[in-house]
């Protein structure tokens, strides 16, 4: 995936640069251990050896998912690109074309999230959430041998590795909230490479970026681990698309683990208010008492417990 991505990157960077971009792979403490990412550090764990990488001077820039991105700042590390988000969409897959409704009482679904596991439990309250992790294909595989009934990921990544035709449904943002940036990418270059920051800015989309700030402003705001079920969507609205949309309709979602429970804000504002949007939103969910469904989170998140 994370070669998927970066190739997708380097390619639209010579495209609309004209200058050549080598790939080079790095292993993440999150690539390699099998524990669950709650239990060391969160999706966090993706971005620490990139940026140890980048400062180090082996590569010039780094390319994350941006949902995995901290969302405190860097020392000397400049968030230089957010190119056009794809599909942030979440994604079933089960086994003979089944959709959600079709599964049985029961049935085993993969996935590594909280958010998702509080909102599939939400939906249907028989299901059993199984914590898994792995890469895309590993987790696909679960399903066609028959360990797991369905697994649930990011229609994003599923399209970056070309196995859109494996999914057997998707789902709406009303249904399932993606998490704040899902289906975005960011670039991150040092600070103090002006030039390169420059360049870089020729693939960045600003509709992308006012999206992602306020789903990030939300989520700082909140206070929140990664553990905690949250869930945020901005958005152009119809008639307002476009890489200079001036406009963002944002909803956003507090869970509990156990999907039982499930606080809702939405608003909108001008695309250059998009980090206040996230705030207010995030205060009102707070004022609603957002705290208390992240403090059990978070508490069962430390004591091992999982979703079932």
């Amino acid at each position: 995936m994370a070669i998927a991505q970066s190739r997708q990157v380097a390619e639209m960077i010579t495209e609309r640069t004209g200058r050549p971009v080598e790939i080079v792979g790095v292993t993440t403490l999150g690539d390699v251990s099998r524990a669950q990412l709650t239990q060391i550090g969160g999706t966090g764990v993706f971005v620490s050896a990139l940026r140890e990488a980048l400062l180090g001077g082996e590569v010039d820039l780094a390319v994350h998912s941006l949902k995995d991105l901290p969302t405190g700042p860097a020392a000397g590390i400049a968030l230089a690109a957010v190119p056009p988000r794809d599909d942030p969409r979440d994604a079933l897959v089960a086994r003979d074309g089944a959709k959600l409704a079709d599964l049985p009482s029961g049935a085993r679904i993969g996935t590594g999230s909280p958010r998702r596991a509080a909102q599939l439990l939400g939906l249907r309250a028989d299901l059993r959430c199984v914590p898994i992790r792995g890469n895309a294909g590993t987790r696909l595989g679960k399903v066609s041998e028959g360990e797991l009934d369905a697994v649930v990921l990011a229609y994003a990544g599923l399209a970056r590795i070309g196995h859109v035709g494996a999914i057997t449904q998707v789902f709406e943002p009303d249904e399932m909230l993606p998490a704040p940036g899902q289906g975005a990418l960011a670039v991150e270059c040092r600070e103090d490479d002006i030039e390169l920051a420059a360049l870089l800015d020729a693939v960045t989309d600003e509709a992308s970026v006012a999206a992602v700030t306020a789903e990030r402003s939300l989520l700082e705001a909140l206070e929140a681990g990664c553990s905690a079920p949250i869930g945020a969507y901005a958005v152009a609205p119809a008639g307002g698309s476009g890489s200079r949309a001036t406009r963002l309709r944002m909803q956003a979602a507090v869970m509990s683990p156990d999907g039982s429970r499930m606080l809702r804000a939405h608003g909108d504002a001008a695309a250059a208010g998009a980090w206040q949007l996230g705030r207010d939103l995030a205060a009102e969910l707070l004022r609603s008492g957002a705290s208390d469904l992240i403090s059990v989170s978070e508490g069962q998140a430390n004591t091992g417990n999982d979703v079932q």
